[in-house]
């Protein structure tokens, strides 16, 4: 399949997303319990900002702000009627803001969960599943999006339905889970689980991986798993800035930008292709990471000991894939 992502990737060994959506949001003034989609079309200038300050400091590609844009996440808000309308706006901004540039920039139709319980534990049938993503999809796609990005999924049927919706619409796309409890996603998947999956796919990503989670150090121990499955298919590292801390009133994250500079480093050691951050992840954390990848040559993969003795601790001794082997833990942080 020839798309601008499958080019630039054949062009480049490494390529940098971009940061956190809502965090920089939360910034820009938005407020807990609002529908960050609906600034698409209430303030767009402040959603032109986002993709503009992540193009600006050296993201090659970054995703729309969508992630909650399908219709059981709009209903939160009366607007599942709109789930369309507004994915279509977010790809619309960001494409006028990727075609200014004279470099590629990749415009990710960002895809999140239905927040959802599917079927038989819950209520959510694969069919309404397909069809609330294909809806989504549909927009993105309509809005000038390059790539659909389906990312935070915890289940892996939601993942296959939404596999399945991709290709209804006819889009590229790529997909993360997120894995926070011992190294599973919160449905019990393990980061071998996903790897074996995604090749079964009648209609795999482009790439694959892991965002968000509980730390650099465990998504990159999340990243080592892929990687020791065996799979060529481009991994995805999207980690968040180091472990959220409650400050006055508001979540701050911990990791500066030179620990995340020392984060993209070793996910590309570690054998990650596209490398961004998720939560936490500012402007400045971006400026940092891109320096460090265009400055420091690529080198052997990290081991876990190396891992955690830039980035800090795992949040658990193992990683879900082999408890019979502990994986190390410090207590200690290099950097915070």
């Amino acid at each position: 399949m020839t798309n601008a992502l499958t080019k630039l990737m054949a062009s480049r060994d490494w390529i940098l997303a971009d940061g956190a959506t809502g965090t920089n949001l939360f910034n820009m003034g938005l407020q807990s319990g609002d529908a960050p989609e609906m600034w698409n079309e209430q303030h767009p200038e402040r959603i032109e900002r986002l993709y503009r300050e992540a193009v600006d400091a050296g993201s090659d590609l970054f995703l729309t702000n969508s992630f909650g844009g399908n219709a059981a996440r709009l209903k939160l808000h009366g607007a599942q009627k709109r789930a369309r309308e507004l994915s279509r706006i977010s790809a619309e901004i960001g494409r006028e803001v990727a075609d200014r540039y004279d470099r590629p920039v990749i415009v990710a139709g960002s895809v999140g969960p239905t927040g959802e319980i599917m079927a038989p534990m819950g209520a959510l049938t694969h069919e309404l599943a397909v069809e609330i993503f294909h809806e989504q999809a549909e927009g993105l796609k309509e809005g000038g999006a390059d790539v659909l990005w389906l990312e935070t999924i915890s289940a892996q049927e939601e993942y296959k339905a939404a596999a399945e919706a991709f290709k209804l619409a006819d889009m590229p796309w790529c997909g993360t889970m997120s894995f926070d409890t011992a190294g599973r996603t919160m449905m019990g998947l393990t980061s071998a689980d996903m790897a074996t999956m995604v090749e079964k796919l009648g209609n795999p990503p482009l790439a694959f991986g892991a965002n968000c989670g509980v730390g650099a150090s465990d998504l990159l121990r999340t990243v080592l798993g892929f990687v020791a499955q065996g799979t060529e298919r481009p991994i995805i590292a999207k980690g968040n800035a180091g472990i959220p801390k409650y400050h006055d009133g508001h979540i701050h994250y911990d990791g500066t930008p030179d620990l995340m500079a020392e984060y993209a480093v070793l996910a590309r050691d570690a054998g990650a292709t596209i490398i961004g951050g998720c939560c936490g992840t500012m402007p400045e954390h971006l400026s940092k990471m891109r320096a460090a990848l265009e400055e420091q040559p690529k080198g052997p993969r990290p081991s876990l000991d190396q891992i955690t003795d830039a980035l800090g601790a795992f949040s658990s001794a193992v990683d879900g894939t082999g408890d019979d082997a502990p994986a190390p833990r410090r207590t200690r942080r290099r950097r915070a």
